[in-house]
C-alpha cells in the first residue's frame, strides 16, 4: 500500500456514476471527524456520493484510522489520503485534486470541515440548489454549538454568527466549511485551487471565492443546507477572539493586496484602510448597542487594525503546528 494513501473503499470499475464528492481535510480532531463521517452516512438521499478524507497529520494519523474504520464498515464510499505538507490549503488542495481525479464523472465537489456535522438533508439541499439555480458555487449556513457554555460576549460575537441570508444568489461566499463547487470552476481556475500563501494565515477560501467572483462564476446561498460546528473552549477565550479579529484584518488586506499588486493599488488600499478604521468606530457603537458587551463591539476595530498592520508588513500564522 502507498504510504500516502489508505485502502480505497471504492472498488475498481465503480468510480463512475457518483454525482458528488464530499471533501474533508482533517488535522488532529479524530473524535470530531468520526461525528462528521457519521452525519454523512446518515444522509437522507438517493444521490450516489463519495467521500475523500485528507489526513494532514502525517505522524500520528489518528484521523486516517477513523476514516479507514468508517469506510471499512461499508456505509460510505471513498478513500483517505495523507498529505504530508502541513497546512490548511495544502490539505484542501489535496482533497479537491483527489476528488477530481478519482471520480471523473462527478460534476460537484463539496466540502465540510472536520469539526462539523451535516444535517440529514444537507447533501440533497446542496445538490438541489446547484441544479435548480445553475449556480457554479453553493453555500449554506454553519450554525455554532459551544463545547462549554460561554458568556454572552462569546455567544454574541460576530465570529460565531453565520450570515442570516435568505436563499438566493449572492455576490460571493466567505468560507469553505459548508460549500459545493462545480467541476467547471476547478477546470477554469487551474491548480492549485487554494493559494498556498494562505496555508497558515487562513483565508485561502476567501481568496478562492474572490477569484471565482472575478472570473464571473455565480454563487448561490441555500439557507436550508445546514452544517453545525462545535466551537472548542479555547476559541471562546478573550485573547483568542481578539487575536482572531486582528488576523481577519490581515487576511482581508492580504487578499486585497494580491489583487491590487501595483503602486497605485497600494495607495488605494491605504485609503481603504483609513476609511475602514473610521467606519469601524460607528460599527463598534452599533454592535455595543445590540450586545451591551465590549468584546463583540471591539471586533470591527480589531479587523481595521489588522488591515493597517498588514499594510506595514505584519503577518501571523495561527494555523501553524
Amino acid at each position: 500500500m502507498d504510504d500516502d494513501m489508505t485502502m480505497d473503499r471504492v472498488s475498481a470499475g465503480r468510480n463512475d456514476g457518483f454525482e458528488a464528492v464530499v471533501c474533508i481535510p482533517t488535522f488532529r480532531r479524530p473524535q470530531h471527524l468520526a461525528k462528521t463521517l457519521a452525519s454523512l452516512s446518515a444522509q437522507v438521499t438517493t444521490a450516489r456520493f463519495a467521500v475523500v478524507v485528507v489526513e494532514n497529520e502525517s505522524e500520528r494519523r489518528e484521523g486516517q484510522a477513523v476514516a479507514d474504520k468508517a469506510f471499512a464498515e461499508g456505509h460510505l464510499h471513498g478513500l483517505c489520503v495523507v498529505e504530508s505538507q502541513q497546512g490548511n490549503c495544502s490539505a484542501i488542495n489535496r482533497a479537491f485534486a483527489t476528488g477530481l481525479e478519482r471520480f471523473p464523472e462527478a460534476p460537484y465537489l463539496l466540502m465540510i470541515d472536520d469539526d462539523e456535522v451535516a444535517a440529514p438533508t444537507w447533501l440533497d439541499e446542496m445538490l438541489r440548489a446547484a441544479r435548480d439555480s445553475q449556480a457554479d458555487i453553493v453555500g449554506g449556513p454553519v450554525m455554532r454549538v459551544f463545547e462549554a457554555d460561554p458568556d454572552n460576549a462569546a455567544k454574541l460575537h460576530p465570529l460565531f454568527n453565520s450570515p442570516a441570508l435568505p436563499s438566493g444568489f449572492v455576490p460571493t461566499l466567505f468560507g469553505s466549511g459548508n460549500c459545493l463547487i462545480s467541476r467547471r470552476v476547478f477546470e477554469a481556475l487551474g491548480s492549485p485551487a487554494f493559494d498556498l500563501r494562505f496555508n497558515f494565515l487562513g483565508g485561502g477560501d476567501m481568496d478562492f471565492f474572490t477569484r471565482c467572483r472575478r472570473k464571473g462564476f455565480k454563487s448561490y446561498w441555500n439557507s436550508a443546507a445546514i452544517a453545525v460546528e462545535t466551537v472548542p473552549v479555547q476559541r471562546t477565550a478573550t485573547d483568542w477572539m481578539i487575536r482572531r479579529g486582528v488576523t481577519t484584518g490581515v487576511i482581508n488586506y492580504t487578499i486585497d493586496r494580491k489583487h491590487h499588486p501595483h503602486a497605485s493599488g497600494y495607495l488605494m488600499l491605504w485609503g481603504k484602510n483609513f476609511a475602514s478604521l473610521a467606519l469601524s468606530f460607528a460599527r463598534a457603537a452599533e454592535l455595543y448597542r445590540k450586545t451591551r458587551h465590549w468584546l463583540p463591539a471591539l471586533h470591527p476595530v480589531l479587523v481595521s487594525v489588522g488591515r493597517a498592520l498588514a499594510a506595514l508588513g505584519y503577518s501571523t500564522a495561527p494555523y501553524k503546528g
